[in-house]
């Protein structure tokens, strides 16, 4: 039985292979006793039936695309069998840290943005961060961890030292210390997430604190104030232009210390903690996950329809 391929390519041809017969059956037919004024009107005459050929090897299937949509579907399998499972801690971790600390998710099906809400007395506590932080990592990073990746090749395979006598000269790092080590290196460093934490106070504006969260740690990059709120939020064109043209105060690292430690007890104080850090990359790359399986079923809908 021949499979949707093989019709595909052989529709096409069979339709070729006629148009060529007929043309030259009519081509090489003998002519007798015809009028030359007859022959020209008759080479003169639009031809229908080319028109209506050439539309019907228009509509026919396309061979590509039976091919692209069983990719999809062979990828859409993989992903939906082995994707989340792979994740299982992470999605573990994600329903822990939202069901104990009273935070609200907007997460909206095909948007990248992710939203965290909730109220401490008379704050709102707004947190928005986006898959596009997995997405764009930076070809220098990769090439970092090439780079680390390569000297400790190199640091392993150099020569045992050897003393005077030809003895193995002793290690001096403890061994301990040597197993800590090897333990850190195993550990897999979390990709930096950027997140902007709003604190809005009624009649009193807001404060924009703009932190990278990595590693259980949420790194201040930035503290602004501003007396309206929607300011702080930004959800406009109109609204960024006109908080850039406001000062934004100094960078984190030039504020004195004891201003940067109180500063992120602040935070600490609002539930923006290391526990908070480690989950948002959780959820990241659970969305991420989530909405390519999304965007797989979408395209090959669009293909196959």
């Amino acid at each position: 039985m021949l499979s949707l391929r093989t019709i595909a390519r052989s529709v096409p041809r069979t339709i070729s292979r006629s148009i060529a017969t007929s043309s030259r059956s009519a081509l090489f037919r003998p002519v007798q006793n015809v009028p030359k004024i007859a022959i020209l009107q008759s080479a003169l005459k639009p031809s229908s039936a080319a028109f209506s050929t050439s539309r019907a090897f228009k509509q026919s299937p396309v061979e590509g695309d039976f091919e692209l949509v069983a990719k999809l579907e062979d990828e859409l399998k993989h992903e939906k069998a082995s994707g989340l499972e792979d994740l299982e801690s992470s999605v573990q971790n994600i329903q822990y840290v939202l069901q104990n600390n009273s935070w609200e998710v907007k997460d909206v099906p095909g948007d990248q943005e992710i939203v965290l809400t909730k109220k401490l007395g008379n704050e709102e506590i707004r947190l928005t961060f986006t898959v596009a932080d997995l997405q764009n990592l930076s070809e220098q990073e990769e090439l970092d961890e090439q780079a680390l990746s390569d000297e400790l090749d190199f640091e392993s395979n150099q020569p045992t030292n050897r003393g005077a006598a030809g003895n193995v000269s002793q290690d001096p790092v403890a061994p301990a210390d040597r197993e800590q080590g090897e333990l850190d290196r195993d550990l897999e460093p979390s990709f930096p997430a950027r997140v902007n934490v709003t604190i809005e106070k009624p009649n009193n504006g807001a404060l924009l604190i703009q932190t990278v969260a990595q590693d259980g740690l949420f790194q201040i990059e930035e503290v602004s104030y501003f007396s309206k709120p929607d300011l702080a939020h930004a959800q406009t064109a109109e609204k960024d232009w006109a908080r850039q043209s406001l000062y934004a105060g100094p960078p984190f690292e030039n504020l004195d210390e004891d201003l940067q430690t109180f500063l992120e007890r602040y935070l600490e104080e609002r539930g923006i903690n290391a526990e908070l850090a480690n989950m948002i990359p959780d959820y990241i790359q659970v969305k991420e996950q989530k909405e390519y399986v999304r965007w797989l079923e979408n395209v090959k809908s669009f293909v196959s329809a």
